[in-house]
């Protein structure tokens, strides 16, 4: 099965490009890491190339933990930028999975004594939050064979995510197609504190639809609706199902999880894509259907920490009153940006999410 998807920055697109599976007898190939062009083969399927030569990853938090792949293609013939200079020649950067010694260059050109991550001042810290590596892609040792292939590869599945540390569940799939382009148009991530100077803002859901709004010349209602009539020219059994996954689910009072993350990620998310992909394929033995959409009963936890375990059914249920208040800031605050290009067949699923909400 190929799967795309579309994310906004640091929100894992390379991890899940190359990602490394938990669970035995999985194998991931990687395509590309950024951009999918897709276009309708004579079977009715949508096909995508992908355009690039190699990989633009953020650097902070790549490690051998987090992207082991990442780390190997961009162990020669790379360009970094904003990344802190060791003493020796190399490049580090926070997060990269171990320390810093001696004096570092850091992305300002300032020479210091190297900080680990927890005593870098938001601002002060040796990479910038945003340093980037670009990798030549035939580096990759997961590379597909078929990633150069101008036939392209036909897709199954298209996810969309962000980071929400709260209301969205780990993964749900969409009702239909048009459902499917309302979760596209509805992508954000919340701003933490972390994030922002403004106080004011902690909190707040700073939407990217399709994760592709700083890219977008023209008004996203067009674009949205251009989704909507790409759905109008195959069978929805050739379309590609539509996924909405959420990484980031935290509980910040469970001294347990790592960070407060509800789920590990990483290699983890395998478990979730085991998920997908028998969606993918008729496979209706694990799933339920709830008022924001189709979710998995349970996943595969062999092998998982006790925590993590203990956090699932946590992250695999509707939070009514959470959604609730989401199509409300949907409604009131982002669809009114598009005026009248928005297209009526999404203030229609709105309320049919809100009646079905209504109904749970």
């Amino acid at each position: 099965k190929y799967v795309t998807g579309a994310f906004p920055s640091a929100c894992g697109k390379t991890n899940l490009a190359m990602l490394i599976p938990t669970i035995p007898g999985w194998k991931v190939e990687t395509i590309g890491d950024d951009i999918a062009w897709m276009k309708f083969g004579k079977d009715g399927r949508l096909y995508a190339i992908n355009p690039e030569a190699g990989f633009f990853g953020v650097a902070p938090g790549t490690s051998a933990e987090s992207n082991k792949n990442a780390l190997i293609s961009a162990e020669k013939n790379t360009i970094y930028t904003n990344c802190a200079l060791t003493e020796d020649g190399d490049i580090w950067w926070e997060g990269i999975g171990y320390p810093a010694k001696g004096k570092l260059v850091d992305w300002k050109g300032k020479t210091r004594d190297a900080l680990p991550k927890d005593k870098a001042p938001k601002g002060e810290e040796m990479a910038h939050p945003n340093a980037r590596f670009t990798a030549p892609a035939k580096q990759c040792p997961c590379i597909a064979k078929e990633w150069e292939d101008p036939a392209g590869v036909p897709i199954s599945a298209i996810l969309f995510g962000g980071r929400r540390p709260s209301t969205i569940p780990l993964v749900h799939q969409s009702l239909n197609w048009n459902h499917g382009v309302f979760l596209g148009s509805i992508v954000g991530s919340e701003i933490t504190a972390a994030s922002t100077i403004n106080a004011a803002e902690v909190g707040k859901i700073r939407r990217d639809p399709f994760a592709i709004l700083p890219f977008c010349g023209y008004n996203m209602g067009d674009y949205f609706k251009h989704w909507i009539e790409i759905g109008k020219k195959s069978s929805e059994d050739k379309l590609p199902k539509i996924f909405y996954v959420n990484w980031f689910r935290k509980d910040a009072n469970n001294e347990k999880l790592p960070g407060g993350f509800m789920w590990p990620g990483y290699g983890d998310n395998s478990r979730v894509l085991a998920w997908i992909f028998d969606r993918c394929n008729g496979d209706n033995s694990n799933v339920v259907e709830t008022a924001i959409g189709y979710m998995p009963k349970t996943l595969n936890t062999e092998g998982l920490a006790d925590y993590y375990k203990e956090t699932l059914p946590e992250i695999l249920k509707v939070d009514v009153e959470g959604w609730k208040k989401e199509l409300a800031d949907v409604k009131e605050n982002h669809y009114p940006k598009f005026g009248s290009h928005l297209p009526k067949e999404l203030s229609e699923i709105i309320d049919m999410i809100q009646d079905r909400l209504n109904k749970a």
